[in-house]
C-alpha cells in the first residue's frame, strides 16, 4: 500500500507552509503500509522555540484555508515540539535537540522516503528555510 493522492496533496501545502515560515530538513514518509491510521508523516525542523511554534501554526492555517482541520494538536505551548495529526497526514515539527533526541526518522528508516523539493518549488518560489530535502 502507498500513500493516497489525498496524502500527497496535504504533504504538499504542509511542507510550503513549513518551508515559508524557515522550516528546516524537512523530511516526508510514507508510512501507510504499517500504519493504519496515518500515510505520510512530515518531520521539520524549527531553530528556535518561536519558530516551531510559528511553523505549526501556519501549517494549520494552510491546511484549514484547503479545508482540512487538525484533528489533534499535541505540544505547542513549550514549543519544543509539535503533533499535527490531520488524518491521512501526521506533521511533526521539533526544535533541532528533540529531533535529535526522538530520531523518528531512525524508527521509522524502513518507509521509503517522499520527495518534498519538488512539492514545495513547484509553485516556483520558496522560502528561506535551510532544505535537506528527502
Amino acid at each position: 500500500m502507498t500513500a493516497t493522492d489525498h496524502a500527497h496533496r496535504l504533504l504538499a501545502i504542509a511542507a510550503r507552509a513549513a518551508d515559508a515560515k524557515g522550516g528546516e530538513d524537512l523530511v516526508a514518509l510514507d508510512v501507510s503500509e504499517p500504519l493504519p491510521f496515518a500515510d505520510v508523516f512530515l518531520l521539520v525542523t524549527g531553530s528556535a522555540e518561536r519558530n516551531v511554534v510559528a511553523i505549526a501554526d501556519a501549517i494549520v492555517e494552510a491546511l484549514r484555508e484547503e479545508g482540512q482541520d487538525v484533528a489533534r494538536r499535541e505540544g505547542r505551548d513549550g514549543g519544543r515540539w509539535a503533533l499535527l495529526d490531520f488524518g491521512d497526514l501526521v506533521v511533526h515539527v521539533f526544535h533541532r535537540e528533540e529531533r535529535m533526541y526522538y530520531g523518528l526518522e531512525r524508527l521509522w528508516r524502513d518507509c521509503p522516503a517522499i520527495p518534498v523539493a519538488p512539492l514545495i518549488e513547484r509553485d516556483g518560489a520558496t522560502g528561506s528555510g535551510t532544505t535537506s530535502f528527502s
